[in-house]
């Protein structure tokens, strides 16, 4: 088949997490025989972050980390009737315009011959519930969301009648235990955004780092004066921005990382705990995570470690900065689950079901 995903950016991962999921997706979708590329629109946010960030040699290290990947810049020019004619399958990420949302839609209602999809991986449709009921989804086939708690949001807000819980997952072509020298003890991967997690942040990092004067590094961007005073008071090192293909390097440097939810999804969108936690189990370092909900089973028992609090927190990084056993221990059992469960190559397999259930569905209605 023959797959086009419309993404706000494939070749930025600047403050855009998505990137990651659908990277690994379309590397998978390849790898068993389909075509797929993806489209972005030329005042892409992220990428043009990244380029005042990195400059064009970090565009350059995506096309060589990523050979594989074809994205399309467009403009306000692009015939988009002519891309989705080509394609058997367009996907419409939510950070898309809200007309080019409704283009899409419009043109499968037309009579395209495409399935159309629109992808969900955001908290927006209950922080920002206006933003998504504002878009004209009427067109589409199916809503894929990235946790069960968003299907049913959908689904009780009318904004679409087939939707499907869609989890991302780690792309292990990339995120796999690796052998580096050690460097430090602790390492965070996420950016400071926009205070949805500033005191949870204060709380499961940075002063238990503090209080066990831990060799802790934190990377990513968007961090305020004020937060990087506190990583500075902390002696946290800020190592800014990281391009997501050279984190499981920095997962092997060091002895443990920490999940730390966002607001958002703590309270609203509970069995959603985001790519990170994927990402970095994969590379074989253990975890400890701050409280949400794993309201749909994604992982075991002991796959990694959870602190109800700062105490725990302390407590749990203590021991396994000091403790190779544990470590290892932990480690492996995250690992197992996410291999088992949780790669890209298992939500491409997903995808396609999912599309042979709507063509079952739309055989049977017609």
């Amino acid at each position: 088949m023959r797959f086009l995903f419309y993404t706000h950016s494939l070749i930025s991962d600047w403050n855009h997490g998505n990137a990651h999921f659908l990277r690994g997706v379309m590397r998978e979708l390849l790898a068993l025989g389909h075509h797929a590329r993806a489209l972005e629109p030329e005042d892409s946010w992220s990428r043009q972050n990244l380029l005042a960030d990195g400059g064009p040699q970090a565009v350059a290290d995506f096309h060589a980390t990523f050979p594989m990947l074809q994205s399309q810049i467009y403009g306000a020019d692009f015939d988009h009737a002519a891309a989705v004619e080509g394609a058997d399958v367009v996907v419409v990420h939510e950070w898309s315009d809200p007309a080019l949302v409704k283009r899409i839609g419009d043109l499968r209602r037309a009579g395209g011959r495409f399935t159309a999809l629109f992808h969900d991986t955001h908290h927006r449709a209950v922080s920002r519930e206006g933003e998504i009921a504002g878009l004209d989804l009427s067109g589409y086939d199916g809503i894929l969301a990235f946790g069960e708690t968003l299907r049913e949001r959908y689904l009780k807000a009318g904004w679409g009648r087939q939707v499907f819980t869609w989890h991302e997952a780690a792309d292990t072509a990339l995120f796999h235990p690796l052998q580096a020298q050690e460097e430090g003890d602790l390492i965070w991967i996420g950016n400071w955004g926009d205070d949805e997690r500033s005191a949870e942040l204060a709380e499961f990092l940075i002063r238990p780092a503090r209080d066990l004067n831990l060799r802790a590094t934190v990377r990513g961007v968007r961090y305020p004066d004020h937060a990087l005073r506190q990583l500075a008071e902390a002696s946290i090192a800020y190592g800014g921005w990281i391009a997501n293909a050279r984190a499981p390097e920095a997962f092997a440097r060091h002895r443990v990382t920490v999940h730390v939810p966002r607001g958002p999804y703590v309270r609203e969108l509970p069995g959603i705990p985001t790519i990170r936690p994927f990402e970095a189990l994969a590379c074989g370092i253990p975890l400890v995570s701050a409280p949400w909900s794993d309201t749909e089973g994604l992982f075991r028992d002991g796959d990694f470690r959870w602190a109800q609090d700062g105490d725990q927190m302390r407590a749990h990084l203590r021991e396994l900065v000091n403790d190779p056993a544990a470590r290892a221990e932990q480690a492996a059992r995250g690992l197992e689950t996410i291999r088992a469960r949780h790669t890209c190559a298992h939500r491409a397999s997903e995808l396609l079901a999912i599309l042979d259930t709507l063509s079952a569905r739309e055989r049977k209605s017609a």
